[in-house]
């Protein structure tokens, strides 16, 4: 390290998207504080440079003119964090950029895991790539064998290689098609002549050979490119989605920050020659030379610094009490943990675009100072939307809404007048506090004649906070409660402009009694970036086994890399170099890898055991441990104008100075509890070490006002300022519904059946659950009428109350306190077999009365039949499809019923000809016993509400959280009348076997309610297409919820005023005996589409699943299942969307490297199918082709729709484009049509090929429309009105949940 105090000046600066804040520390000195529009082009050109001569002018005490060359002779270090990254990738005004990938994979970023960002959104949204031309390299490299499954010591003889090369890994690559060299070359010269000067390179299984990315590099070297962003470089991991992102993105956005460098640099020109140091944050948390910064890794240096503020200023390293961070801004907030180690994620979305770089696991939420506050179907709500900075909210004179700010400012938390005059047409006006009352008294007005309640308007705008803490709890939840921690284990760290006005509330709800606030709270992100470390990161793949014959070598090949990363040239100036080793380690058979530091015990293996069992809450026997990546991390530790971190000082450890503080004034400040007091007003800064006030009071200084509860105190320490939060016992009435109470209870009972999905997906083991989340939680009330069902999965929506009401019928009376039922048959609810449902009874404290239910579907790889997997496409009669359970009593007296369980699963579906019984009973057995810890943690957090509410008050509420939805469905109907004028609303379709499927809904105006009247649908079928009466109730309440414009909570009420006839024994009201594995994921989408048709709301979409299965039986057995994309339907405004899942589906898809690394099969395309959507003034989406090449002998199968009936067009749009499967024999070269239902025997080198249907269009082809301007007006390339920038694992965990 140089010499202390060498250099006396020690500058941080956050360049924020509004404002730059900057820190610098001084030898001997008060801090110097800077804080600046980001963009102010009348006065400087760049805003940390003027930030930086208005430091140098302080320190100086001389006038410095703008213009003038700095001299930095007294500066040791600049570190910043910048937006320049993120603002451009938000904006789209990065580089321009082509991508190049290998031949078959045009389109694979644009189709992604094919899911849609919104389940419940017509207009599909998806993020505009940011490349600006595409090109397929022929090429191509497939593994030596897979290495990630059971098959892994299995030769393939197929195809033949042109040369075997070792990987990186170690692992041996089958080269089977050269780079293409000259028509590479031609493609870049073409290019560069065209004025691009960045290329992105993704090849298939780049990260484990990287041949040819470097030949491609070499030859875009050579023509002149000037910023080349290869994918293994950019990331050492598997999967060509994310690292295709990444690799995209950087070279996207590296430029940008390139310019903005030298830019920056302008203003210091004896920067590069002097001993100044310059240096950027990242989104890891750590430093890194200008020299080496990527845009990639800049998108969250700002909030990353806020992190690690609070992580290096309120942890204390003795207690070591985690710490949450609250961040909470003017249009989002961000929450993530420290619990004395950064938590880092490596995958995740950023600004809804996929990518593989390590993070903080910063989790931004839709709850900011402008969130919009609504008041519709009974419910208050805050945001998604924001007002932004511009109307903004009400108060800033510009016409906005009402806000959460306003809210705030009305109840007295915010005062006018330590806000600057800036606003108004001139902008020397204060805060608008006339304009919010009045809105405020309108909207209570509303409220009242809505609900024939008196509230006033303070307890409406109060309402609204309540709502919006409710709202933002729900993710902290999910951080801790969620990753196995308890939150009120924690303290909460608040910062930014609006989190002191909620953190005492937020605490409190958490049942957190400590909050810290720091002196430099509203500007934490700039001094954290001063606390930071200096860092450099060295990844490899690793790909093998971890046991006792590999550690040794697992660990020498750890202190390689260690050496490498101390030898970087960012580490010379540190006289010592801290390494952090980990390996990022998995159990065979799951994608979910945990990042496992070693410690000096060298016990990698019991370490992983033991994180995985605490995040998971269990450890699989007997099944093996890889090692997937290793990482080391040189650390060269910060110096931020002390010798040792700063210190964390405890309130009792702090001698009062006995005087006590003086409130400069006083404010009427309105508490649900107290109503309107005068509360006391302190400067922040005139508070004195050890001084303590009570609440209520506010606490202010020039950019933040932090409010204490009455039932909080405070006391200043020497940098922070410790909140103790009270407890306040609620007292809510079991008799009057208010209006607030079912607003925030909407929100707990969600957080239910989310936490209750959350402990499945841990407990569980089988892909389809723990990876692909094919399941759903939900709680009932005592009649089985459902209250909250977190949206998981479309076809479950509303369907599992059939299962419920059926045991109900079936036990009343004869169960106990901890019984458990398991049930998937369709005569008692299910929809097909593989969905299994467990139904836990809840009783009351004395155990005689059932208060609710819980219950949990989940949908098991395999529960026997006639082919792997349970979804056989030629079954013809229920008993070929596995195992049959009416109304199994699973556990009683504490007793799980493995053994009865295990005769039923294993034994029975095998006594049919040509079945089998489970092919998985383990897996089976592990992931019901994971349903039923779902519905114990379901059964825990509403007895917790009981403990908090009383149970009156809770089935109080759970019964008018469904009249709240039931009166949003009357409104639909309401208005949908006044649409149609009373004439007759009815549509038919058909499968593709010509069984029609109809419809007629008959609305009565003035209650609202409506019949869907389905008599003239076909009989059921000898196939297995049928659907159970469940499948359609979920499909009505599914289109209904895309049609109403509000978030509407999905429960029993939305089916209250519906009334749903079906035909005995007709496709949507099957025998008990009739197959129906494919009603659930075939016929389920022709239902919505009828009812879409009906209501004239959209084209029809691809109206099919796409199930694709293929699997060898025996010895090294194995099967695999997927849903394959294709394309969504136009309506009035939107283009249909290409290569998306649509309607009652919303499934992943494998990856395609790790397709290839499980599976002997070769995906040879995965692209958009040109031409296949409907032409309109509104173009349907195009379906998508999927070839696949075997490399064993195995059988295959489809269940396909829509290759015979073509999907609608609308009002004049033409008819989106049929679907195809085809098989190609590698023997005889033939072509062959299997079919929408089939199966066949393939062989190594056979390919399936399936192309999926197209979306119908909407409105007359006009051939005088001018193209772009209905591109222009499309809503669905509109971004929706919430885009967070850092999605961390809670936001991965929520999207998970919706795309399956």
């Amino acid at each position: 390290m140089p010499a202390a105090h060498s250099r006396p000046l020690r500058i941080s600066i956050d360049r924020g998207g509004t404002f730059t804040d900057c820190v610098c520390k001084v030898e001997g000195q008060d801090d110097i504080v800077i804080k600046i529009l980001s963009v102010d082009n009348k006065n400087y050109p760049d805003a940390p440079a003027e930030a930086i001569r208005r430091v140098l002018e302080i320190y100086s005490g001389t006038s410095i003119p703008r213009g003038t060359e700095l001299d930095l002779r007294d500066v040791e270090w600049i570190r910043m964090g910048t937006t320049v990254a993120t603002n451009a990738l938000l904006e789209r005004k990065g580089e321009r950029t082509a991508f190049l990938v290998t031949a078959g994979f045009k389109d694979i970023l644009q189709i992604g895991n094919q899911s849609r960002p919104y389940m419940f959104d017509l207009a599909i949204r998806r993020p505009r790539p940011l490349y600006s031309d595409v090109f397929e390299i022929d090429e191509r490299v497939v593994l030596e064998r897979c290495t990630d499954s059971n098959l892994r010591s299995v030769d393939f003889h197929h195809p033949k290689p042109l040369e075997t090369v070792i990987g990186t890994s170690g692992q041996k690559i089958h080269i089977v098609q050269p780079l293409n060299i000259e028509a590479t070359r031609n493609y870049l010269e073409s290019i560069y002549a065209d004025g691009f000067r960045s290329v992105a390179v993704c090849l298939m299984h780049s990260y484990l050979f990287p041949g040819h990315e470097l030949q491609i590099q070499k030859l875009a070297e050579e023509i002149g490119f000037e910023h080349i962003s290869l994918s293994h470089k950019v990331s050492q991991r598997s999967k060509i989605v994310p690292r295709g992102n990444s690799t995209v993105i950087d070279g996207y956005l590296t430029p940008t920050i390139e310019r903005y460098l030298s830019q920056f640099s302008a203003s210091f020109p004896s920067l590069n020659n002097g001993n100044t140091k310059l240096e950027f944050m990242q989104s890891d948390g750590g430093l890194v030379p200008a020299s080496e910064l990527s845009g990639l890794h800049a998108i969250l240096s700002g909030p990353a610094g806020g992190v690690v503020g609070y992580a290096r200023t309120s942890y204390n390293s003795k207690s070591k009490i985690p710490i949450i961070g609250f961040d909470m801004g003017g249009t989002s907030t961000d929450v993530s943990r420290y619990d004395g180690q950064f938590d880092q994620i490596f995958e995740t979305t950023t600004a809804g675009i996929p990518i593989q770089t390590p993070q903080l696991n910063i989790n931004t939420i839709a709850a900011g100072g402008g969130s919009i506050l609504s008041w519709k179907d009974s419910l208050m709500a805050v945001g998604p939307e924001s007002a932004s900075s511009h109307p903004g909210p009400a108060c800033y004179r510009k016409g906005g809404p009402l806000t959460v700010t306003d809210a705030n400012l009305v109840l007295g938390r915010l005062i006018p007048e330590h806000f600057p005059s800036v606003f108004g047409p001139n902008e020397n006006e204060p805060l608008d506090g006339d304009i919010v009352l009045l809105k405020f008294k309108q909207l209570t007005d509303v409220i009242n004649r809505d609900t024939g309640k008196t509230l006033d308007w303070a307890e409406v705008a109060e309402g609204f906070l309540q709502v919006a803490n409710s709202s933002m709890c729900g993710p902290v939840r999910q951080l801790t409660e969620g990753r196995g921690h308890d939150a009120a284990k924690h303290h909460l760290a608040s910062f930014g402009g609006a989190g002191g006005q909620h953190a005492c509330s937020i605490a409190e709800a958490l049942g957190i009694r400590r909050v810290l606030i720091h002196k430099h709270s509203s500007i934490l992100s700039a001094y954290g970036i001063g606390l930071a470390d200096v860092v450099h990161d060295e990844e490899e793949p690793y790909g093998k086994v971890f046991d006792h014959s590999t550690k040794n070598e697992v660990y020498l090949d750890l202190d390689r890399l260690s050496i490498t990363a101390q030898n970087h040239f960012s580490m010379n100036q540190f006289s010592h170099v801290e390494v952090k080793r980990s390996l990022f380690m998995r159990y065979f058979g799951s994608e979910t890898s945990l990042m496992v530091p070693i410690g000096d015990n060298n016990n990698a293996k019991q370490d992983f055991i033991d994180m995985h069992h605490q995040q998971f809450g269990f450890t699989p026997l007997n099944r093996q441990i890889f090692v997937d990546n290793i990482r080391v991390q040189a650390i060269g530790k910060s110096n931020f104008g002390e010798d040792e971190q700063p210190g964390i000082q405890e309130p009792h450890d702090i001698q009062a100075n006995g005087i006590p503080p003086k409130a400069t004034s006083t404010k009427a400040v309105y508490f649900k509890s107290l109503g309107w007091v005068n509360a006391p007003v302190y400067l922040l800064g005139s508070l004195s070490i050890g001084s303590t006030i009570t609440g209520p009071a506010l606490v202010v200084d020039n950019t933040q006002t932090i409010l204490l509860s009455p039932n909080c105190s405070a006391t200043a320490t020497k940098s922070l300022l410790v909140l103790d939060v009270g407890h306040e016992e609620k007292s809510v009435s079991a008799s009057i519904i208010d209006p607030i109470q079912l607003s925030v209870f909407r929100h707990r009972f969600y957080g239910v059946a989310e936490q209750m999905g959350r402990v499945l997906q841990k407990v569980s083991v089988s892909a389809n659950i723990k990876e692909r989340l094919d399941f759903s939680c939900a709680i009932f009330s005592p009649d089985g009428s459902l209250v909250a069902n977190a949206p998981h999965v479309p076809a479950m929506i509303g369907s599992m109350g059939f299962a419920v009401k059926s045991q109900i019928k079936q036990w009343s009376g004869k169960l106990q306190d901890g019984d458990a039922l398991l049930s998937n048959s369709p005569a008692y609810g299910g929809v097909h077999l593989p969905d299994l449902t467990v139904i836990t009874p809840v009783f009351d404290s004395e155990g005689k009365e059932i208060i609710f239910w819980t219950a949990s579907r989940g949908h098991h790889a395999d529960v026997g039949g006639i082919l792997p997997g349970s979804m056989p496409p030629s079954s013809k009669r229920l008993c070929e499809e596995g195992a049959v359970f009416d109304s199994f009593l699973l556990v009683r007296g504490g007793q799980f019923a493995e053994t009865e369980l295990k005769r039923i699963l294993c034994d029975e579906p095998a006594k049919y000809p040509g079945s089998s019984g489970s092919r998985c009973f383990e897996d089976n057995l592990t992931d019901i016993k994971a349903q039923v810890a779902a519905n114990h943690c379901g059964i825990r957090l509403v007895r917790q509400l009981i403990e908090e509410y009383t149970m009156d008050v809770v089935q109080m509420y759970m019964g008018a959280i469904q009249d709240s939805a039931e009166l949003a469905t009357r409104n639909l109907f309401k208005s949908l009348y006044q649409k149609f004028q009373g004439n007759t609303i009815s549509a038919v379709d058909y499968m593709d076997d010509g069984t029609p499927i109809q419809l007629k809904v008959n609305i009565d105006k003035d209650t609202g309610s409506a019949s869907f009247d389905f008599t003239g649908t076909g009989p059921q079928v000898y196939g297995n297409w049928n659907a159970p009466i469940a499948i359609c109730n979920a499909s009505v309440i599914f289109a209904l919820r895309c049609m109403v414009n509000s978030d509407i909570p999905l429960n029993h009420g939305c089916l209250k005023p519906i009334s749903i006839i079906i035909p005995e024994q007709s496709l949507l009201k099957p025998s008990v005996e009739a197959a129906v594995c494919a009603g659930n994921v075939l016929t389920s989408q022709r239902i919505v589409d009828v009812i879409f048709k009906a209501f004239r709301i959209c084209a029809a979409s691809q109206g099919c699943m796409n199930n694709f299965t293929f699997g060898i039986d025996g010895v090294n057995g194995f099967g695999y299942y997927e849903t394959i994309a294709g394309g969504s339907g136009a309506g009035p405004g939107w283009n249909g969307t290409s290569g998306v899942h649509t309607n009652m589906t919303n499934t992943r898809i494998t990856d395609p490297e790790s397709l290839e690394q499980r599976y002997p099969v070769i995906l040879r395309q995965f692209s958009f199918r040109p031409g296949s959507g409907g032409k309109g003034a509104w173009k349907g989406g195009e379906g998508v082709i999927r070839d696949v090449e075997f490399r064993l002998a195995m059988s295959a199968s489809i269940l396909s729709e829509r290759r015979s009936l073509a999907p609608y067009g609308m009002e004049g749009g033409q008819d989106g484009q049929r679907g195809l499967n085809s098989w190609i024999c590698k023997h005889t070269g033939l072509k062959s049509s299997i079919g929408g239902k089939n199966s066949v025997h393939v062989e190594p080198g056979d390919r399936v090929v399936i192309e999926t249907p197209g979306g119908g269009g909407y409105g007359k082809v006009d051939d005088d429309l001018d193209a772009e301007k209905v591109e222009d007006h499309d809503i669905s390339q509109k971004p929706s009105s919430f885009i967070p920038v850092a999605s961390g694992s809670v936001a991965g965990d929520r999207t998970l949940a919706e795309q399956v």
